[in-house]
């Protein structure tokens, strides 16, 4: 980074070495061609790249431009004749005029009228079967020939059932009788007779030769949006326009030859012909979906995009002329004409100027990231979290602007913002937020005022979530906040328009949608938590509910161990809050750094109810003891998964401390220091390695210390808080966190502070202070001390 070293732009604590290549060794290539700052090139490179391939393909235009906007350049003249395109209305009118105009195609089916009339033909070959057997029978019995009619009786029923005409008995009757009646009283050798089932035959004939000509639809007539419909004939190759109301239904023709047949024939018969019919009729006209879409494409795809032109020399509109939609229509169109007749120099010269203005942009965070967060930028892993997040919401903002009928306002460009400053602090959410404006202002058209309602409503959004208190804040304030911000901007900005009111209200309910999208931070969260391994302030708020079943278990197993937890953690966050590290990481780190005393909870002070465990072991057996509830503490956080941040937390809570206690009883008891070896009696560390695991270590043992006090006067309490923090700074407890003298100081007030109100001083009751010197008088011998 030498080069920009030269530039003034560097490091304020440099971090490379200047070297020349001459000089450089082996050993000196980690400097700056090593695999992390090679693979930090590839990663940012590659974002470069992405953002430049999902850059939508603009048409070249004169200038950025809204409707309800004057027009602020000169006056522009039509350098060439061009047309006019339509708007998407116009077409979308036609589009919808073509589908409800458009004629249905109806195929004619000469199969089915076939069918139909033989199915006929061979009904009523069965049927006058039927009916003459019928007539026979019939005959015999009026001769009074009993053994004759008991056959013909016989052959009639075999003929009824051989059949197959399932008609029912009322209308069975009418046609049996009708037919027997006919051939009994029919004039002897008259040439004119013809009997009734000849008859019924040809009127159902001609009844449905009729209905076909006229043509039976096989949909109802509801479904028919137009007054006529085309009837295809594939086998004349013929097509005719009829109308609608000369074609009938399958019901339609129903009613038509009721109505005829009642003409001749009375109800009786008419009910059994009917019957017949029913059995038969079927339409002939079949309609085609897939022909009559097809030809309604074909009359969409022949619609003109255009609508008249513009001449060369005429002008299109003169500066201060407020921007209308025909207008914008107009300019829209010149805009097309120009991309169309558009020189190789020229389109190469625009995208050329759209990959310096993303760069430029991207070079205004990148810097910020290398000068001002070392963290994320030197870490490949964290960087790549940065890029990936901001790619996320620009891929889904490249898609909108490909996409013709929706608008910028309708991407959630606030998630990055929002996850950047959960994830790190709410300056890299303000510069993700200044990053996304510009790339996406420069997506949408160079639009101003997308710019700037977009950073007022993603700043807000990152203002929201510094301080995460509960779920709720992602699912109902930060979306309402920032549906608000965009609404207030947008207002203002259509207040200083003429008219423009209609797109206001359109544009808002773009942004109901954006603010449901910002619903996705939540899962994006817990996402990211898995796959970098990193926890958040939400982990974190989750994990300082009490209710948790670690903390449950260890209320009722270890209640002295919890009470102190609590207490220890109320220390530590308001110590933390007082030099600005993270409280809730204090006080989360705090509820769960004593957890390894649930193994052996009677062998800690605060838990002895009655006796001390500790009377009847060697004080080296009684150290190991104390020492081990940290190792038996790491254990119980990874058995139930809890994030490795916490964990630090329970390893560095006493450092490598002096269990003080138990190395003086052993002083005292052997008498020889040489036998005592002062690392039996010491923590295994490590020391704390940050602000907040230094913060607990000191609170930690402030707490514990202040329970053993007799007197909790201000002047004690703060003379203790002094020593005990002094102590931890000389034994080097602190070397490795980065708390300052000044930290310290404040720490101290702040501890001193919130002991003072833990055991502020209380009225005494009669007879109180009689019983509590009566039981300062049995307490003389000593205890174990907290650890």
């Amino acid at each position: 980074m030498g080069f920009l070293d030269k530039l003034g732009l560097h490091r304020k604590k440099k971090t490379f070495v200047p070297f020349t290549m001459e000089k450089m060794k082996k050993d000196d290539v980690p400097k700056f061609y090593n695999k992390n700052n090679i693979l930090k090139i590839v990663l940012s490179l590659g974002f470069l790249i992405l953002i430049i391939a999902l850059y939508p393909k603009t048409q070249i235009q004169e200038t950025a431009y809204s409707i309800g906007e004057p027009w602020r350049d000169d006056d522009l003249i039509a350098p060439f004749t061009f047309s006019i395109l339509k708007q998407d209305e116009d077409i979308r009118a036609e589009i919808q005029d073509i589908r409800h105009n458009t004629s249905p195609i109806f195929l004619h089916d000469h199969q089915a009228e076939t069918h139909a009339l033989q199915q006929l033909d061979s009904l009523f070959a069965s049927l006058t079967m039927v009916l003459d057997a019928y007539a026979d029978w019939q005959e015999s019995r009026l001769l009074e020939s009993r053994q004759q009619a008991l056959e013909d009786s016989l052959f009639y029923i075999r003929a009824r059932n051989r059949s197959g005409i399932m008609l029912d008995n009322n209308a069975w009757e009418p046609l049996l009788e009708r037919h027997a009646n006919d051939r009994l009283h029919a004039p002897a050798d008259d040439p004119a007779y013809r009997p009734f089932a000849v008859e019924l035959e040809s009127v159902m004939h001609n009844l449905m030769r009729s209905l076909f000509n006229d043509g039976i639809i096989d949909i109802s007539k509801e479904a028919i949006t137009t007054p006529d419909i085309t009837i295809r004939n594939v086998r004349d190759r013929t097509e005719r326009e009829e109308s609608v109301q000369t074609v009938r239904t399958l019901r339609d023709a129903r009613e038509f030859s009721r109505l005829r047949l009642a003409r001749q024939f009375d109800e009786e018969m008419v009910r059994s012909a009917m019957q017949i019919y029913n059995k038969v009729a079927e339409p002939n006209l079949i309609f085609r979906a897939e022909d009559t879409e097809q030809r309604i494409e074909d009359l969409i795809d022949r619609i003109s995009t255009t609508k008249g032109a513009v001449s060369a020399g005429q002008t299109i509109i003169r500066r201060g002329d407020i921007i209308t939609p025909d207008r914008h229509n107009v300019l829209q169109s010149l805009a097309r004409a120009r991309s169309e007749r558009a020189s190789d120099i020229e389109i190469w010269s625009k995208y050329t100027g759209e990959i310096i203005l993303v760069v430029a942009v991207f070079l205004i965070f990148f810097l910020y990231l290398y000068l001002y967060r070392r963290a994320i930028f030197d870490n490949n892993p964290m960087l790549l979290l940065v890029f990936l997040t901001i790619a996320l919401v620009y891929s889904i903002g490249a898609f909108v602007a490909r996409v013709e009928d929706l608008t910028a306002y309708l991407v959630p460009f606030a998630i990055a913002p929002i996850l950047l400053t959960i994830i790190f602090d709410s300056r890299v959410g303000l510069m993700t937020t200044t990053l996304i404006a510009l790339l996406a202002g420069l997506m949408f058209g160079n639009s101003f005022e997308f710019v700037v309602a977009t950073i007022t409503a993603c700043s807000i959004g990152v203002y929201s979530v510094r301080d995460v208190k509960d779920r709720s804040q992602f699912y109902l304030t930060t979306p309402g906040l920032i549906f608000f911000s965009y609404a207030v901007v947008l207002f203002g900005f259509t207040l200083t328009k003429v008219g423009g009111w209609s797109i206001y209200f359109d544009n808002l309910l773009f942004l109901a949608g954006n603010a449901v999208g910002i619903w996705l931070t939540y899962p994006l969260i817990l996402l990211i938590e898995k796959a970098f391994r990193i926890t958040t302030d939400v982990t974190l708020l989750e994990l300082s509910d009490t209710n948790k079943p670690i903390l449950k278990r260890l209320m009722l197993e270890a209640p002295g161990t919890f009470h102190h937890s609590l207490q220890v953690a109320n220390l530590a966050e308001a110590g933390a809050a007082g030099i600005g590290a993270n409280p809730l990481l204090c006080r989360v780190g705090a509820l769960y750094h004593d957890i390894g005393k649930m193994e052996k909870p009677q062998y800690f002070v605060e838990n002895q109810m009655s006796g001390n465990a500790h009377d009847k072991l060697k004080p080296r057996m009684s150290a190991l003891i104390i020492k081990n509830h940290v190792d038996a503490g790491v254990k119980m956080a990874k058995e139930i998964e809890l994030p490795e941040v916490v964990i630090d937390f329970i390893k560095t809570h006493h450092g490598t401390s002096l269990i003080r206690y138990f190395y003086e009883k052993a002083m005292n008891e052997t008498g020889n220091e040489q036998e005592i070896q002062e690392e039996d009696f010491r923590y295994d560390g490590p020391i704390p390695n940050s602000k907040e695991t230094g913060i607990l270590l000191l609170a930690d043992g402030v707490e514990a210390a202040s329970r053993s006090m007799s007197d909790h006067s201000y002047q004690k309490l703060e003379n203790l808080v002094n020593r005990l923090v002094d102590d931890r700074l000389t034994e080097g407890q602190l070397n490795n966190c980065a708390l300052t003298l000044k930290d310290l100081k404040v720490i101290k007030d702040v501890f001193t502070r919130i002991l003072q109100g833990m055991y502020h001083g209380r009225i005494k009751y009669p007879g109180q202070v009689e019983e509590e010197a009566a039981d300062s008088a049995a307490e003389e011998k000593p205890g174990t001390p907290a650890s």
